[in-house]
């Protein structure tokens, strides 16, 4: 196999790997030794379901974590640069996307080293795809401010610019907070911008509905309070 740094999608949740992962990453996993990983235990029971034959005390783990510093992740590079594959674990989704790994492909980049991605979901896109929104230009823009006036501000910057660029904005929040989030973003936008709630996606609990602002507030919100989620906003 060519040596290289694997970017290894994982699912979003409790989903079978076979329902969104193809067959082929099965193959690269199973001949790389040496993970890069943002979360050790979610890594390890992640390549048990892809398979249950894999002898994971063989395998050598790095941790990305929250602090690791830029010549951690050198070192964590140095099997590659001998010849060998590496590969990159992220806890949900696809790696280097809104997280961590994003530090290791561009110190690899900056070495030479052959970068791979591989296929997988990845919640941001699948959000796009779903939502009737403009998927030729959109940004996604991670966690809102928590005090509530800033949030606020930032949800009307952000909805100032769906309207002068046409551009379709992307926002998340941690699931217990989904419901203020929901509720801040009905109180700031204007009654016709278009709101999508991407939740779950690919798992079982999967809910994913466009409403304009004005017709949200007609209706019952959605438990998210467990569900990791995805707020869209458009005109």
């Amino acid at each position: 196999m060519e040596p290289a740094l694997y970017l290894i999608p994982v699912t979003l949740g409790d989903t079978p790997h076979s329902q969104v992962l193809p067959d082929y990453n099965t193959g690269i996993i199973r001949n790389i030794k040496f993970f890069i990983v943002e979360d050790l235990r979610s890594a390890r029971r992640f390549l048990k379901k892809v398979d249950r034959d894999i002898n994971i005390d063989e395998l050598t783990f790095f941790a990305m974590g929250k602090h690791a510093s830029s010549e951690a992740f050198v070192s964590y590079l140095r099997p590659l640069e001998q010849g060998m594959p590496v590969g990159v674990i992220s806890e949900a989704g696809c790696p280097a996307v809104a997280d961590p790994g994003a530090d290791v492909v561009a110190i690899a980049q900056r070495k030479g080293l052959r970068v791979i991605p591989l296929v997988g979901p990845s919640s941001m896109i699948l959000a796009v795809m779903a939502s009737g929104f403009n998927g030729q230009s959109f940004a996604f823009n991670g966690y809102l401010p928590i005090d509530p006036a800033e949030r606020a501000k930032r949800i009307k910057m952000l909805e100032q610019r769906v309207y002068s660029e046409h551009q379709t904005q992307l926002f998340i929040e941690t699931p217990y907070r989904n419901a203020k989030m929901f509720e801040e973003v009905l109180r700031a936008c204007r009654p016709q911008t278009r709101l999508c709630v991407a939740a779950g996606i690919t798992c079982k609990e999967e809910y994913i509905k466009t409403r304009t602002v004005q017709e949200w507030k007609k209706h019952p919100l959605p438990d998210l309070s467990k569900v990791p989620a995805i707020f869209l906003i458009y005109k």
